[in-house]
């Protein structure tokens, strides 16, 4: 197990480090000068020179490159020198000193996804740790309505079989599985939120937290997460509910249902005590890697509904151009995807002793 655990973690190691190099080539060779970006449209040549020299930009691709990576390991390597680029970098890790050798000192520290181009300097790390939550609380509750109306619509289809009920869920899924998410906002927002807002009590737009007319405190408004959650749930919600049906029917063929049939069970108490169980292993996997999507399916879904999560600054980082925030924000959601998969593939090994083979 132990060996299957450290496969798993060198997999994913260099999937991230893959991760991280597109991540930077793709928007290092983007047209447009970076330290242009930070300073605005007011700025001089020395300002530029400046920032360029303070965060490596006048430096080649390949030694910007190994910057970004001595940024983003907790383990990292300074120079002393005190007009040296990372010695400047280095006051903002809040490191800890390992060891100095000539010249050049280690450090252990957080990863640093640097600062921000349009919001004054404030670092990447603090944005995103404002924002994900937010984004997390809407991919769980979008979880938590696929598996639960999922799971519900799976079981009457299977006990309206062939039956109109049944075609009509299926007809349903279908479309819910082809139907893009942005668009699937759109109309949910419009129709609930502005067509019978009279009768749902719904916003077009809202986010988790709203501060008052004064700006002195911010309430909860739960109401604000059903629309998204719902539209972010729908396409997982269509998978787990034909993933309940054809499970539900091939344990319905098992030599224990016919025994339970036998004794004068009724169809539905056979379903509920007996079938239901033994058919969400398929559903819970599909649930364990919808999660990781959920978090980068959120980004249009927040910004139509104004929900202030990582996907609605994704999108306002991309028409700012403020690229840090970008690379940090992908870099963030690759990283929780590959910690997810490699939970469930530690899971699916110590489950099962043959998947370690």
């Amino acid at each position: 197990m132990g060996r299957y655990i450290l496969k798993k973690l060198g997999y994913a190691l260099l999937t991230l480090f893959g991760v991280v190099t597109v991540i930077f080539l793709l928007f290092t060779i983007l047209p447009g000068d970076p330290a242009s970006m930070m300073l605005g449209q007011n700025e001089t040549a020395e300002q530029v020179a400046i920032v360029k020299k303070k965060y490596g930009f006048d430096k080649p691709i390949y030694t910007q490159y190994l910057y970004y990576l001595n940024d983003l390991s907790p383990l990292s390597f300074h120079s002393t020198q005190a007009d040296d680029y990372t010695h400047l970098a280095k006051d903002k890790y809040s490191a800890t000193k390992l060891f100095e050798a000539s010249g050049t000192v280690m450090v252990v520290k957080l990863p640093y996804l640097r600062e921000s181009f349009q919001k004054n300097g404030k670092k990447v790390s603090a944005v995103i740790a404002e924002t994900l939550p937010n984004t997390f609380i809407l991919a769980v509750s979008a979880i938590l309505v696929a598996m639960f109306l999922g799971v519900f619509l799976g079981v009457i289809s299977v006990l309206f079989k062939d039956g109109w009920v049944d075609r009509l869920i299926q007809l349903v899924s279908t479309l819910g599985m082809s139907v893009p998410s942005f668009f699937s906002a759109i109309i949910f927002a419009w129709l609930f939120g502005f067509v019978l807002h009279k009768y749902t009590g719904l916003n077009m737009t809202g986010s988790l937290y709203e501060v008052d007319d004064f700006g002195e405190g911010a309430t909860i408004q739960w109401k604000n997460l059903i629309l998204p959650a719902i539209v972010l749930g729908i396409r997982p919600l269509a998978v787990v509910s034909q993933l309940m049906r054809n499970s539900l029917l091939e344990v319905l063929n098992q030599d224990y249902i016919r025994t339970a049939k036998a004794k004068g069970l009724s169809f539905t108490k056979i379903i509920i005590s007996h079938a239901l169980k033994n058919s969400m292993n398929p559903v819970i996997t599909a649930i364990s890697g919808w999660f990781a999507s959920m978090l980068a399916g959120a980004v249009f879904v927040e910004y139509i509904f104004g929900w202030n999560g990582l996907g609605k600054e994704i999108v306002e980082a991309l028409n700012t151009l403020d690229l840090p925030i970008i690379m940090g924000a992908v870099i963030i959601i690759a990283s929780l995807f590959i910690v997810i998969n490699i939970l469930v593939d530690i899971a699916y090994g110590w489950l099962d002793p043959k998947v370690n083979e």
